[in-house]
C-alpha cells in the first residue's frame, strides 16, 4: 500500500469554527465522513458555541487509506481534539454517530468534566459469531468485505462512505467495543441516547445496552422514520432540535 494519502472527498473534510465559550465536539462513523455529521456541526456553530469535527485517521479518502488504521488511532484523535476545546471552552459537550458515538462513550469514561454527552446509533455490543467471521476471513487473506455504509431511508442520500469495509479496523473497533464494557459505568454526565427503530447496521438493542451499563439515567429519543444515518435521513430537523436543547440545557 502507498503512504501517499488519497484527495479528500468533496464533503469529508474537518470542520472547525470558534465561537463561544461552550464547545462541541463532534465525531462521525466507521468508513463514514464528517459529511455525515456536517448538519450537527454546522447547527451547533449557528447557535453559536466553539465547534470542532475531526476527520478521523484513514476516514474519507479511498478506503485503503483506512487498511493500517486502528481503534487506538481515531480514539487518540478524539482525544486530542477534546483537549483543543477544553484548553478555550468553559464547558464541553461530545457528539457522535455510530463508531463515533462509541467513541464518545470511550471518551466519557476518561472524562467526567465533560457537561453532557450524545450518542446517536453506536454500538456498544458485539455478536460473538460475526467477530469469529471477521478473525476467519483475515486469517484466509481477505482484507475487505462488503460495506455497511449509505444505511438512509431517505433517497439519493450520500454519507461519503467507503463502498468497501476493511476488516482489521472492523475487527479493532469490536475488540475495543467489547473492551469498554466495563467502563460504561464510569459515564455519570448528562447523556441523551438517539436510537433508530429501524437501523441494518447497529441493532437498536445496542442502545438499550448502553443506557443498562452506564452510571446514570441517560435521555432516550426513538427515531421513527430513519435509518442507521439518522442525522441525513427523514428525522435529521428532530435530531438538531434535541442536540440544540440538550446543549443549552447540560451548559447553563
Amino acid at each position: 500500500m502507498s503512504n501517499v494519502m488519497s484527495d479528500v472527498m468533496p464533503g469529508a473534510e474537518p470542520f472547525e469554527q470558534a465561537g463561544g465559550p461552550i464547545g462541541v465536539l463532534v465525531v462521525h462513523g466507521f468508513t463514514g465522513s464528517p459529511s455525515s455529521m456536517r448538519p450537527i456541526a454546522t447547527a451547533m456553530a449557528e447557535a453559536g458555541h466553539t465547534v470542532h469535527m475531526p476527520r478521523l485517521p484513514g476516514h474519507g479518502t479511498s478506503v485503503g487509506d483506512m487498511l493500517d488504521t486502528r481503534w487506538t488511532d481515531w480514539s487518540s484523535t478524539v482525544e486530542e481534539t477534546y483537549q483543543e476545546l477544553a484548553n478555550t471552552c468553559e464547558r464541553v459537550v461530545a457528539v457522535g454517530l455510530s463508531m463515533g458515538g462509541t467513541l464518545i462513550l470511550e471518551l466519557a469514561t476518561r472524562h467526567p468534566e465533560l457537561a453532557g454527552i450524545v450518542a446517536i446509533n453506536a454500538p456498544s455490543t458485539t455478536n460473538a459469531t460475526t467477530v469469529e467471521q471477521v478473525r476467519g476471513l483475515m486469517q484466509s487473506g481477505e482484507t475487505l468485505i462488503d460495506s455497511i455504509g449509505n444505511d438512509i431511508a431517505k433517497p439519493d442520500i450520500d454519507e461519503g462512505s467507503y463502498d468497501a469495509t476493511p476488516l482489521g479496523p472492523l475487527l479493532s473497533l469490536f475488540e475495543a467495543v467489547e473492551s469498554l464494557q466495563p467502563d460504561l459505568v464510569k459515564i455519570t454526565m448528562p447523556t441523551l441516547l438517539i436510537t433508530s427503530r429501524q437501523d441494518h447496521v447497529v441493532p437498536p438493542s445496542d442502545s438499550d445496552n448502553t443506557a443498562t451499563a452506564i452510571g446514570c439515567v441517560a435521555e432516550r429519543l426513538w427515531l421513527d422514520d430513519s435509518y442507521h444515518v439518522a442525522t441525513l435521513d427523514y428525522d435529521r430537523d428532530i435530531i438538531i432540535d434535541a442536540v440544540t436543547n440538550f446543549v443549552s440545557r447540560v451548559t447553563s
